[in-house]
């Protein structure tokens, strides 16, 4: 059984609600969803008095779970000679996951907090467009709260909808909405290999983000485990272990083991271990990440320091580098778990940053003890899209520090000259 102490080496080593105007989809009238009971389990690490979202904080960790194990499922056939994967206009790899998933979590919150609105990434029209409506209302049927006889491609096809661009139209004052990122890192969920991906889910009360939950089914802990594309090697893996990270304002951020996706035979531990971001007080002793999407000479620290990706005698003008893994939230739980020192993005003209790549990020990372700021210390405005909330508009980029080098890295910044 891995104990607290064992999982925090594990992370180390390797109320009223703001009005909202929906305009609802409109698809063949759902019939009446029969719910299944299922206890949301009250097992959160800190006192009930502590966490005013308490009750929405245990939903999200259900829905999460039961994500992060349609997802395991979803990805094993991947290496069928059916392998669901399909691509957007814009060439991003999109599974039945992403859609299965947003249609999840879509469902069960929608039924516990039908007040709430959802601000998410897919819509149903590019399921339509391409034929994938009968293998997502699968993969959801028999994670759903719900008698999965009753459950309709009209109801499946509501509930993506529900998060999509078109569903609600924000007004100007500060408002409450969840925040759902399906998957973050849908290249590394593709590989099958190491490379981590996020379910990523935040409440957003009144314009503050008040909880975030991060699921991450393929965690790794054994060091000499290797990236593989090998079917055999990744269904066999013993050391792929999932995590779930999980932060309330002022309460801060936590981690367990993910049992969703384990065999019923495994025994594991039910404890909460509390995350801090790393003690690193100077920029050449950080560990860094940066976008794949992005190189290391269009990054400020360039200027002043050599990228290593090893860490083998690192010099004063060096820093360390560690593997890009795909997708942001991936950074930002690195962040947060202590893995990492520094996240960057770079904002540029051509490239639109999305809410869900950040909202639940910027609380764990700020409850373990780190700071999220852009690149001219401000903070970042959910509330810059007025109509959607689903863009926002950080000055130069992104920076993503545990806190104490945070100073340090926006007068390198502000010195080499180079926000956009």
């Amino acid at each position: 059984m891995i104990l607290a102490m064992d999982l925090l080496h594990l992370l180390h080593s390797s109320p009223g609600f703001s009005a909202v105007r929906f305009l609802r989809r409109r698809h063949p009238s759902p019939t009446p969803l029969r719910r299944r009971f299922f206890a949301v389990r009250s097992n959160l690490p800190f006192p009930n008095e502590k966490a005013k979202y308490r009750k929405e904080l245990e939903a999200a960790v259900d829905v999460v779970e039961r994500a992060c194990r349609l997802c395991v499922d979803v990805q094993k056939s991947l290496f069928s000679d059916e392998g669901r994967v399909v691509k957007k206009k814009d060439q991003t790899p999109v599974t039945v996951a992403d859609f299965g998933v947003q249609a999840l979590v879509s469902l069960e919150l929608s039924k516990l907090f039908p007040s709430i609105p959802l601000v998410a990434e897919e819509d149903s029209g590019f399921l339509l467009s391409n034929n994938l409506v009968d293998p997502v209302v699968s993969a959801v049927s028999d994670k759903t709260s719900f008698d999965e006889e009753s459950l309709s491609h009209a109801d499946v096809l509501e509930a993506i909808d529900r998060g999509g661009k078109n569903a609600f139209a924000f007004g100007t004052e500060p408002a409450t909405y969840w925040i759902l990122d399906p998957i973050d890192g849908t290249k590394g969920f593709v590989k099958g290999s190491q490379a981590l991906y996020v379910v990523g889910l935040s409440l957003v009360v009144e314009g503050e983000i008040v909880l975030g939950v991060m699921g991450c089914p393929n965690w790794v802990i054994d060091t000499s485990y290797k990236p593989t594309n090998d079917v055999e090697g990744y269904k066999n893996g013993s050391s792929r272990l999932g995590i779930i990270m999980v932060a309330h304002v002022g309460c801060g951020t936590w981690i367990k083991r993910l049992k969703a996706i384990l065999d019923s035979s495994t025994k594991i531990s039910s404890d909460w271990t509390r995350c801090f971001v790393d003690s690193c007080c100077l920029v050449p002793k950080a560990r860094v990440c940066i976008p794949e999407s992005q190189t290391w000479e269009s990054l400020p620290l360039s200027v002043m320091y050599n990228a290593r990706t090893d860490d083998d005698d690192i010099g004063d003008k060096e820093i360390h580098l560690l593997p890009t893994c795909c997708g942001s939230l991936c950074k930002y739980l690195m962040v947060a778990s202590g893995r990492a020192s520094i996240f960057f993005l770079r904002a540029r003209s051509q490239t639109v940053i999305k809410a869900w790549d950040h909202a639940v990020g910027m609380i764990c990372v700020q409850e373990a003890g780190g700071k999220v700021t852009d690149w001219k210390g401000s903070e970042l405005y959910l509330a810059a899209d007025q109509v959607g909330r689903r863009i926002i508009y950080p000055a130069g980029g992104i920076l993503v520090t545990n806190g104490n080098i945070h100073n340090q890295i926006l007068e390198i910044i502000s010195s080499t000259s180079k926000v956009v």
